[in-house]
């Protein structure tokens, strides 16, 4: 290349966290709706689609090796090629006979490759970008990482339902659609091999990031007040964790199971058109309002903006409405205060990164976050065959509330978003 590429944000981060967001909805989402419309019940498919989140549980122990060695850019490039492969053989599983088996292989390479890319990707946002820079761009990067998760969940969905009702197959519905989500993983690689700038230089790099790999992870646990940070992370998705684990066997589900028996494309549809749209809203509102006031204001109304739309699914189980408006309605409400509250929890986790080696922090942080959607996620199939689908979601609801009780007792700086985080703050 003959000419350095401007590091100009807008030309970056939206295909960055798209890249970043569309493998992981297909591997903890969508992996839930092409294994309900292929047959497997709902406790496995809580139980094994939530193994899948262990990659992102444990990333910490090899994030320090993305901040040691190598630049960033050419560890996501790298991981982005690897995850246009295994989606490619996820497609081309699902035709034999041991697909279920053969399909979460491939999906656990997957996982791996898509948490690494994580850690480069987060650490290159880190870097690459100013501290007032970052915090207008947080409404940005997380609405583009929503947006790349309600396309997964929403257009490939609406393609692979379209594909079932056309071909009458299942089976080689999703197969096609996976072949679909490795060419556009390819593409996107491409771009962002394209538009990312050069902005690490490998000496000065490696002169800065000379620590051995136990000072690195250790350092993170020594900061102040880390045991209720870690509290807080864990619970601030509680209910949601749960949530998204049975939302879509909920709407496919037949009404004599409880469910509201929606099409493969009616839900790709909601997730794909004005889920989108009101997630979008939320998020850009919850990275500006944040940049101005800072996190300490709005914190609290963040946290109660993304749990309190889940008591709405407890009236959508209870009363089971026939037409497909409801539904639509409160996935409106849902993704618009889910794309509110996640602004606030991004930018939280990159205060708690903040210092040395804060790439390998942010990566041990969204590790306990993965871990808070995890082991919740793991029993949910169980917990909502127990329960049925009302009594799970009134669950959901009421498993919000530590998250909620935490926000008083979390530190951080008032301004957060306006003036540098104090690196003795936490």
């Amino acid at each position: 290349m003959s000419k350095p590429i401007k590091n100009n944000p807008w030309y970056w981060v939206p295909p960055l966290y798209l890249t970043e967001g569309i493998p992981y909805v297909l591997i903890i989402t969508v992996s839930v709706i092409m294994f309900k419309n292929l047959g497997v019940d709902n406790s496995d498919i809580g139980l094994y689609t939530s193994f899948l989140y262990l990659p992102w549980v444990i990333k910490p122990f090899w994030s320090p090796l993305v901040d040691l060695y190598g630049t960033k850019r050419k560890w996501f490039l790298v991981m982005q090629l690897i995850l246009s492969i295994t989606f490619l053989g996820i497609g081309l599983s699902l035709p034999t006979n041991s697909f279920f088996l053969l399909s979460l292989a491939c999906f656990w390479v997957a996982a791996f490759a898509s948490a690494t890319n994580d850690i480069a990707s987060d650490g290159f946002y880190l870097l690459a970008l100013k501290e007032d820079q970052q915090s207008f761009f947080i409404g940005v990067r997380s609405t583009f990482y929503r947006v790349a998760m309600v396309t997964g969940q929403g257009l490939f969905v609406i393609v692979a339902g379209y594909l079932e009702q056309s071909l009458g197959d299942n089976t080689q519905a999703w197969s096609i659609t996976m072949v679909m989500v490795a060419i556009l993983m390819l593409v996107l690689t491409v771009v962002n091999l394209l538009t990312t700038p050069k902005v690490e230089s490998q000496k000065e790099y490696v002169k800065e990031e000379a620590l051995t790999f136990g000072k690195v992870f250790l350092s993170f646990f020594q900061k102040k007040q880390i045991g209720i940070a870690l509290a807080f992370i864990l619970m601030y998705r509680l209910g949601e964790s749960q949530l998204v684990k049975m939302a879509a066997p909920f709407l496919l589900d037949a009404r004599a199971e409880g469910g509201l028996a929606l099409t493969t494309s009616e839900v790709g549809l909601i997730y794909g058109t004005f889920g989108i749209i009101a997630l979008s809203v939320g998020g850009i509102i919850g990275g500006i309002v944040i940049s101005r006031d800072g996190l300490g204001k709005w914190l609290l109304p963040m946290i109660l903006a993304l749990n309190i739309p889940n008591f709405f699914y407890f009236l959508l189980a209870y009363w089971q409405p026939e037409s497909a408006i409801f539904p639509a309605l409160i996935v409106i409400v849902e993704q618009l205060g889910y794309g509110f509250g996640f602004a606030a929890f991004m930018m939280y986790l990159i205060y708690i990164a903040e210092g040395v080696s804060k790439t390998a922090h942010y990566a041990i942080a969204t590790g306990f976050m993965a871990l808070g959607m995890m082991l919740p996620g793991m029993i949910s199939g169980f917990v909502q065959e127990w329960l049925g689908y009302s009594g799970f979601f009134l669950w959901v609801v009421i498993a919000a509330f530590p998250g909620i009780l935490l926000v008083k007792f979390v530190k951080f700086p008032q301004e957060f978003g306006k003036k540098k985080p104090s690196q003795a703050s936490l």
